[in-house]
């Protein structure tokens, strides 16, 4: 197996919904970890069932007597690494890395790479002003998201701004862990242990989210969270050409358009250098590549300038290496796999070598992004995937097998998964347990198909349902794999710590009770209006105590109505004029006996 590390980060749960009570049709929720965290258990549980022999190609000298040992107690362990935050399995070659990495988004050069303008950071401010007004105006009643932008597919809160700096600083500490050549954290000094392969785990999603001269943000993408990663590697780790595999059912505008402007930059100033220029320090060159659907968001509407772009193809005029790819409807299993995936899809990693090839070839300065969104498996809503237009979960699994491959032979075998779409809870955590185990796999690594199939996933599903305090409980005995991915689950997942999330105060009411009248019986009287109210009161409290004791066990609902109506009526005229009212007839009492208990 391949080296791995999986990165979380607590605060991207943050990022909650607060504009109204009703969060029934927000899809891009907190919740989204939780499904994607019990998919990465299963995985790994599942992969450490293999024997021993098998997995420890891929562990260092001490990991594998740590699991002969471990191995000889007849259990496993879970064995803190380096990082007091991060855990290291001892019988598969994969780290969780409970990250607290985040950036100042205005000083950040990643991001200012990316987002800035040239002068200030119009963007970022206001972004930084949107998150912590958000409340205020919530409470006003206002839209939280400036008129202009969707009011449908974002929202902020507070809290997003903090989810926001931790995603980017969890994707940089990534590519750090990845592409950085000194000592690794999760490895040793002379980086033989050290990951090559990582999955980010964070959310808000980013690829829709473009320039700051563009319409962003929109598709609830606020920053562009793998354009950023790839800045952080050229300004910081020489990476100098990147390829950015989107395989989310929507098409990345936003990452699209943003490296459009990157290699644009670059190929002037490499005509520039023609011309007699200084050399300077060599641009940034990034080949795209999506597969998607373009009947989905956001060309559903067919407005010409987003369906052309979601459907061009060009390599190497002007600088471009862009290659986009339409997902089409498959019969079944073979086809798809026999039809499409060894045919078009296919053409999306092709035209990646040929962008290496024809820039230099394989070297130290490539690094491979996946913008990985799962909503296009088979277990999506079909609100979502409405067009018909999936993948099987398998298709996560391969793809990030292949991906993995072509990094080996061009990029050192760096290769970085980033999480962008998908809102099934089956979806995510089918998903994510396919790709898991695709970023380990090394073509010989066992991986069963059957790992996510319907019945084991209905099976992990109820083993971590969601229970009090939104944590999983066991339901009963379980197989071997599935108590081992229920303790993991627990072990890596934070989603339990959310308390409830403060809502908007709801606006007093401007109705008003409508004036009482003599002889009414709905409401109380007032002191102004009743100078006998006490000697009524206590009159009706007399009436009760006499019913009370003429019918002690009455306790059915009409009862207690009728003792509603004697205890709150209203004073007769004399008593309102200090004289003795006549008595009140009591209501009538009527007892239904059961038959007597034995004796």
């Amino acid at each position: 197996m391949t080296r791995t590390a999986v990165f979380l980060q607590k605060a991207c749960l943050q990022h909650r919904y607060i504009r109204s009570r009703d969060s029934s049709n927000i899809v891009e929720r907190p919740e989204r970890l939780r499904a994607i965290n019990i998919g990465l258990a299963a995985a790994i549980a599942r992969l450490e069932e293999h024997p021993c022999e098998t997995v420890s190609r891929g562990l260092s000298k001490q990991e594998q007597d740590a699991d002969e040992l471990s191995e000889a107690f007849g259990e496993l362990q879970l064995t803190t690494a380096s990082r007091a935050d991060s855990l290291s399995l001892s019988r598969v070659p994969i780290s969780v890395v409970q990250s607290e990495a985040s950036v100042d988004i205005l000083s950040h050069a990643a991001v200012k790479f990316v987002h800035g303008d040239i002068e200030r950071d119009v963007y970022l401010q206001n972004l930084k002003r949107w998150a912590l007004e958000s409340r205020d105006k919530v409470n006003k009643g206002e839209s939280e998201i400036p008129e202009g932008y969707s009011q449908g597919d974002l929202y902020l809160c507070p809290g997003s701004f903090d989810a926001i700096r931790g995603s980017l600083g969890t994707i940089c500490e990534a590519v750090d862990t990845i592409v950085g050549t000194s000592q690794s954290t999760l490895g040793s000094s002379d980086g033989a242990n050290k990951p090559s392969r990582a999955f980010v785990a964070v959310r808000p999603p980013g690829h829709h989210s473009r320039l700051c001269n563009m319409d962003t943000p929109s598709g609830f993408c606020f920053v562009n969270n793998v354009a950023v990663g790839a800045a952080h590697a050229h300004l910081q780790h020489n990476i100098n050409r990147v390829v950015i595999l989107d395989i989310d059912l929507h098409h990345g505008n936003g990452t699209q358009s943003i490296a459009w402007q990157i290699n644009e930059e670059t190929y002037r100033r490499r005509l520039e250098v023609e011309g007699g220029a200084p050399l300077g320090k060599p641009g940034l060159q990034i080949y795209y590549g999506s597969i998607h659907d373009i009947l989905s968001y956001p060309c559903e509407d067919g407005k010409p300038e987003l369906v052309q772009a979601a459907s061009i193809s060009i390599h190497g005029p002007h600088g471009q290496h862009i290659e986009n790819v339409h997902l089409r409807p498959y019969t079944s299993a073979q086809d798809f796999w026999d039809n499409l995936y060894t045919g078009p899809y296919s053409r999306l990693i092709k035209k990646a070598g040929e962008f290496i090839d024809n820039t230099g070839g394989a070297g130290e300065d490539v690094l491979v992004f996946i913008s990985c969104g799962f909503d296009a498996c088979e277990h999506e809503f079909a609100s979502m995937s409405r067009h018909q237009r999936k993948v099987p979960v398998s298709f996560y699994h391969r793809f990030a097998r292949d991906v993995g491959a072509f990094a080996e032979r061009y990029a050192k075998g760096r290769l970085i998964s980033v999480l962008e779409g998908g809102y099934s809870d089956r979806a995510l955590t089918s998903g994510a347990m396919a790709h898991l185990a695709g970023l380990v796999d090394n073509g010989d690594s066992g991986v069963d198909e059957s790992w996510w199939n319907l019945e084991n996933l209905v099976a992990l599903e109820a083993a971590t349902k969601k229970r009090r305090r939104g944590r999983a409980s066991p339901t009963g005995p379980s197989p071997p794999w599935l108590a081992r991915a229920l303790e993991l689950f627990t072990s890596i997942d934070s989603s339990h710590t959310l308390g409830p999330l403060p809502r908007a105060p709801v606006p007093a009411s401007d109705r008003t009770l409508r004036e009482r009248k003599p002889g009414s019986s709905s409401g109380r009287p007032s002191p102004a209006t009743s100078p006998g109210r006490k000697s009524a009161s206590a009159k009706s409290g007399a009436a009760r105590r006499r019913l009370n004791a003429a019918a002690p066990s009455a306790s059915s609902a009409s009862d207690e109505s009728d003792l509603t109506d004697v205890s709150n009526g209203p004073a007769s005229e004399k008593e309102a004029e200090g004289e003795p009212a006549a008595p009140k007839k009591l209501p009538r009492v009527i007892l239904k006996l059961g038959p007597a208990p034995p004796t």
